[in-house]
């Protein structure tokens, strides 16, 4: 379906200016390209959120204060993070806000997809209908009169204080005019890690989800160096550096390496204020922030505006570092080694991967016993 057919439909329901928030998705990324394109990201009608909670609460914002249905969209391994305003805030039996949901359904069954995906896919539709939220699929065959009348059933449910959802299959829209996302920075995210796995030698490494952890594993290839220094946190967007304060804790004697995302760091905040409080002398916690979700297709963070520093600073890391190059990078990378103290670095960098990076060819159960027999090496 043409993403202009797709958003005419929803505007039936939610009415000439809609208002949508959400956390970016492959499958979705014609709706993406079109909202940033047509909305932007700074005004009033588009808000990309920290996490898809996040996108809920303000979408009912929007409804007590205008009356109109909003819309939020996210991949459907946002579920998880629905699940308590959706039960608590949404629901008709407390407030009877109504949400419009557009997910995104990764992992659908019979289609093949990564390992993180694939239990989501299972239960996507059940976790909607058990949260009371009335799916519709969308695919590729999907006419716009079929649509329609699910948005006339959305319309009547919405009356009722009752939310719906489109879960769309991959390849069910289309968008003519793609995005064009980027920033300054002219550092590349391979090359920063290629330079933190110089500086880290045989220590553990937790790295985050997306093409960061893809990256790694593709380097680590390369120099034919084996999988178990590295745990790949393909799944669980924003709790790597949790993961990490967990090995952390357990291994005083060993250091201890994240590399976050600045979209992952953005949607679990509150982790970096629980790492501060504890300190950790042992870890060193790597944010390399190009401020975008660009394993989804380069959508904007709020990271771009944000003092990612003065967070950390805020949060207890007694040592806070920038770097804007590799030099920077090389110096604050030896500054954390040689401190002996809890610390942060954020990395600042430009958009864009090489087009023929892979993916880990090892299974995620195998990526978690090797990283386990090689922390048994460690104290």
């Amino acid at each position: 379906m043409e993403i202009a057919n797709f958003i005419g439909s929803i505007e039936k329901l939610t009415g000439d200016e809609p208002f949508f928030a959400g956390v970016p998705d492959s499958l979705l990324k014609p709706l993406c390209d079109y909202l940033v394109t047509r909305y932007g990201t700074e005004g009033n009608r588009h808000i990309v959120a920290a996490n898809e909670g996040n996108a809920v609460a303000v979408a009912a914002g929007h409804y007590l204060a205008t009356g109109n249905v909003p819309v939020v969209y996210m991949q459907n391994s946002g579920e998880g993070n629905i699940v308590n305003p959706a039960a608590s805030l949404l629901n008709e039996r407390v407030y009877a806000i109504p949400v419009f949901f557009v997910v995104g359904w990764r992992g659908e069954p019979g289609v093949h997809d990564e390992p993180q995906h694939i239990y989501q896919g299972m239960v996507t539709l059940k976790l909607l209908e058990d949260l009371e939220i009335q799916p519709f699929v969308l695919d590729k065959n999907t006419t716009e009169e079929e649509f329609a009348s699910f948005i006339d059933i959305a319309k009547q449910r919405a009356a009722e204080g009752r939310s719906s959802a489109v879960v769309v299959r991959k390849g069910a829209l289309q968008n003519d005019v793609p995005a064009k996302y980027g920033n300054a920075c002219t550092l590349v995210r391979e090359e920063i890690l290629r330079v933190i796995v110089d500086a880290c030698g045989d220590d553990p490494v937790i790295s985050t989800t997306g093409k960061a952890s893809r990256e790694l594993f593709e380097i680590r290839e390369a120099r034919k160096e084996g999988h178990g220094r590295d745990f790949l946190t393909v799944g669980s967007m924003g709790h790597s550096s949790s993961i990490a304060l967990g090995v952390a804790l357990e291994k005083p004697h060993t250091r201890v390496w994240c590399v976050d995302g600045d979209g992952a760091a953005l949607m679990h905040m509150g982790a970096m204020a629980v790492i501060g409080a504890r300190k950790p002398s042992n870890l060193i916690h790597i944010v390399i922030n190009n401020a975008a979700h660009e394993t989804v297709g380069g959508m904007p963070t709020a990271m771009g505006k944000a003092d990612l520093c003065k967070i950390a600073e805020g949060c207890g890391y007694p040592c806070v570092l920038r770097a804007e190059t590799y030099a920077q990078l090389t110096k604050a990378l030896e500054t954390a080694k040689k401190g002996g103290k809890l610390s942060f670095i954020e990395v600042r960098c430009g958009v864009g991967s090489r087009p023929d990076l892979g993916r880990p060819t090892t299974t995620s159960i195998q990526n978690r016993r090797d990283f386990v027999d090689h922390l048994k090496t460690k104290r």
